[in-house]
């Protein structure tokens, strides 16, 4: 939305319930960021690199909550295609959406089949939060290392590693400019045999004009294999999953652990991903080295062990909660390490709770130990990632009476107060409290205390606090 001008914000299956259901929902406005690009990149340069660049620079959380307005002397000319991809990894910054102001291009593209649309720009005065430059001047093709979308290096630094599998497409990278891209690489030439290459057209209509191009058999005589147009890689059984030890290089926005299989994920560009197929090691697309023999890959055993319980949510509301916590001392907490997506087919909240914190190491025995009226307190951009909702129904499973963070993904806040769970914005990680210290927590007025201590946290909103006395959005 942002890359045409336009606002948009991720939303959960709730609000788009309650939104067909009464014709409106809540919003709550968010502070603006100005961004500027600052120089002019290198000539490998793409836009998934100019966006990691910023994911770079940024963190996980430096965007968070806000939306951002983007401005500089690249921008003014930059393709419609090419702001698509740079707005669809605002997520992988905390934000809500990055918006461009459209250009003539942009506006001939809005305005096709008789509509008509006029372009909106920022007022002369306007006022931003923050401004911040992000320095492109010479930028070189990036990579964004397994794990963490924000954790960049140039693609020069990780050059060589051995590589299993490549899937270009997503909401990130799957339009025909994408496949072009990949495909004037790869022409004539064949995919390393130690490499499955996966492209996956965003659309429909990308994948039919690729096909009329003659895009799809050139990138086919490479040896892609060529999926049904989708997301694809973002949940488990589609094509772009990877299994234990496999290496992956990516043109997706998100490579949490997890989030595209068992193994590992580098982000990058369609043109890196190519050229990196063709050698079958991580490589810049002006030095495809000649493919290496495989290595084999040593076996790897998991534990799959978990313990099921089936404690259920109270169904009382109190504004004053009592109970004792956990400390997760943890920033960035993905709902991949919160929930899953292996289990995305549980829909029944009795059998949630016990894949909580399944994937964040060190806290997969978590729903052993948990009881019914827990508080888990956790660090900043807790539930960042994606919008499943089982991320948030799994601690109500459990019976966990609140959730205390000094910040939230921006839809996991939404998904969880629409639920009726308590999300409280604090910091409490640095207070002095331990694992099992009772605490006392005031959601009108924000008061926290325990025996020898006390914080301040934010009291709920209006909203939220109808919405938690009701007992979630649709109740």
């Amino acid at each position: 939305m942002g890359a045409v001008g336009a606002f948009g914000q991720g939303m959960g299956d709730q609000d788009i319930a309650a939104a067909w259901a009464n014709g409106s929902i809540w919003f709550k406005v968010p502070p603006t960021i100005e961004l500027i690009l600052s120089g002019t990149p290198g000539p490998l340069a793409r836009a998934k690199d100019i966006v990691l660049a910023m994911a770079g620079q940024l963190g996980a959380g430096g965007l968070l909550g806000c939306a951002a307005e983007i401005y500089g002397d690249i921008v003014d000319n930059m393709p419609l295609a090419d702001r698509v991809t740079i707005a669809s990894m605002c997520t992988e910054m905390g934000g809500i959406s990055i918006l461009f102001t459209p250009n003539d291009d942009v506006m001939e593209f809005c305005n096709r089949n008789g509509r008509s649309f006029a372009p909106i720009a920022a007022d002369t005065d306007a006022e931003y939060k923050e401004t911040i430059e992000i320095d492109i001047d010479g930028l070189e093709p990036m990579t964004a290392l397994p794990g963490h979308p924000d954790d960049v290096v140039p693609v020069a630094e990780v050059a060589g590693r051995r590589v299993d599998s490549v899937f270009i497409g997503s909401c990130t990278n799957g339009r025909i400019e994408d496949l072009r891209m990949a495909a004037d690489i790869l022409h004539g030439k064949k995919v390393a045999d130690t490499v499955v290459l996966k492209i996956v057209p965003s659309t429909r209509t990308v994948w039919e004009e690729a096909l009329a191009e003659g895009i799809i058999k050139d990138l086919m005589d490479s040896g892609a294999l060529i999926g049904n147009a989708g997301c694809a890689g973002c949940a488990a059984g589609q094509i772009g999953q990877n299994g234990p030890g496999e290496v992956t290089v990516s043109t997706g926005n998100r490579n949490y652990a997890g989030k595209q299989g068992k193994g590992e994920v580098y982000l990058a560009s369609p043109a890196t991903a190519a050229a990196s197929a063709l050698s079958g090691v991580i490589s810049r697309e002006d030095h495809i080295p000649a493919p290496k023999p495989k290595v084999p890959v040593a076996d790897i055993t998991c534990d799959t062990d978990q313990v099921i319980s089936e404690t259920l949510c109270s169904s009382t509301k109190p504004t004053v909660l009592k109970g004792r916590i956990w400390l997760v001392n943890e920033d960035n907490i993905d709902t991949d390490m919160i929930f899953h997506n292996r289990h995305l087919a549980v829909t029944e909240l009795a059998e949630m709770g016990q894949y909580t914190f399944g994937n964040l190491p060190g806290w997969e025995d978590f729903p052993g130990k948990a009881q019914e009226g827990d508080l888990v307190i956790t660090g900043p951009n807790f539930g960042c990632g994606s919008s499943r909702q089982q991320a948030v129904d799994c601690f109500s499973a459990l019976g966990v009476q609140a959730l205390i963070a000094p910040s939230y993904g921006a839809i996991y806040e939404r998904n969880a107060i629409n639920a009726g769970l308590p999300v409280v914005v604090a910091n409490l990680l640095n207070s002095g409290l331990r694992n099992g210290t009772v605490v006392e927590l005031d959601l009108e007025t924000g008061d926290v205390s325990w025996d020898d201590g006390k914080a301040q946290a934010l009291p709920f909103s209006k909203v939220q606090m109808d919405i938690y006395q009701r007992g979630g959005l649709l109740a």
